[in-house]
């Protein structure tokens, strides 16, 4: 099968970093589906409308902690 033509879900992690699996493979450990599937383009483009910032989650909130507590 064509890679274009083969259809993919978008995952993400627990520090809400985002991928694409192929739909017809179990995903792998630290991984769950986020919601949107179909070829490569779709989910490449879906994932850059969604994913807007790329710090990992435990960096987001050490920051908010840290700009929260400083004077």
């Amino acid at each position: 099968m064509h890679e274009g033509m083969q259809n993919f879900m978008v995952v993400k992690n627990d520090e809400e970093q985002y991928s694409i699996w192929p739909s017809a493979r179990e995903l792998p450990p630290g991984w769950r589906e986020a919601g949107f599937s179909g070829e490569k383009p779709a989910c490449l483009q879906w994932i850059e409308q969604v994913w807007t910032d790329m710090r990992p989650l435990s960096l987001r909130k050490a920051m908010e902690a840290a700009a929260t507590t400083t004077p």
